[in-house]
């Protein structure tokens, strides 16, 4: 399964868990924001349903993992690889000043490039030496300074997401990334677009039906 969410509009966000097998919408949610208070109660209600997943594909939101993490303990939630990459390049900036962010950037930036167990154990070695390069260097930067707030804010993203960050190389059902419903959420916009102006109670009947109609291949 793969969760993801996109805004629409100042008013909300929709929710989506599609299936990662066969890229069919199972449920969604028109809310006002991203968050654990509405995604929890989704989730639960999801689970009485009988919806209960083996591997969850999601971009790492901290209130949906805590959510999901309560609802279904036993779920395996992989981390897009896509969203670590964007967000710890993206702290990183695109010239780091310091050479442990360069060297950083490089090794994040090989991360979608992991097909096998050898690449993912290069990857983990790499990075561990990299800390054992740089850590000390990086904690001996002043607090106050850029370069020492992203650097410390992509060590604990890569720490974090580690042991969640490579289940799909033992199952070719888990997506690694969220791209699948992140292209259906592409497709909705460009659809919804023709439709400007739709109040928000026709916003929410579009997408339901959108949904729908997509699911049934039409």
């Amino acid at each position: 399964m793969i969760y993801d969410a996109t805004y629409f509009h100042k008013d909300g966000c929709m929710m989506n868990l599609m299936d990662g097998t066969n890229q069919k919408i199972i449920a969604h949610i028109y809310v006002k924001k991203e968050s654990f208070q509405e995604s929890y109660p989704w989730f639960y209600s999801l689970r009485e349903q009988g919806l209960n997943p083996d591997f969850i594909t999601t971009d790492g939101e901290r209130s949906i993992l805590r959510a999901m993490g309560i609802v279904w303990p036993e779920t395996k939630k992989q981390r897009c690889l896509y969203h670590l990459r964007h967000e710890g390049m993206r702290w990183l900036k695109t010239c780091p000043k310091t050479e442990a962010g360069r060297q950083l950037r490089v090794l994040l930036s090989h991360l979608n490039s992991i097909k096998t167990t050898a690449d993912r154990d290069v990857f983990i070695a790499e990075y561990q030496q990299w800390l054992i390069s740089y850590k000390d260097h990086v904690f001996s930067l002043t607090r106050s300074t850029v370069e020492y707030k992203d650097l410390k804010r992509t060590i604990v993203l890569i720490n974090n997401a580690l042991p969640d960050m490579f289940f799909y190389l033992h199952d070719s059902n888990i997506h690694s990334t969220t791209n699948a419903l992140e292209g259906f959420h592409s497709r909705l916009k460009a659809a919804y677009r023709q439709h400007r102006g739709l109040t928000k109670d026709h916003r929410i009947n579009y997408i339901s039906w959108y949904c729908y109609f997509k699911n049934r291949g039409t």
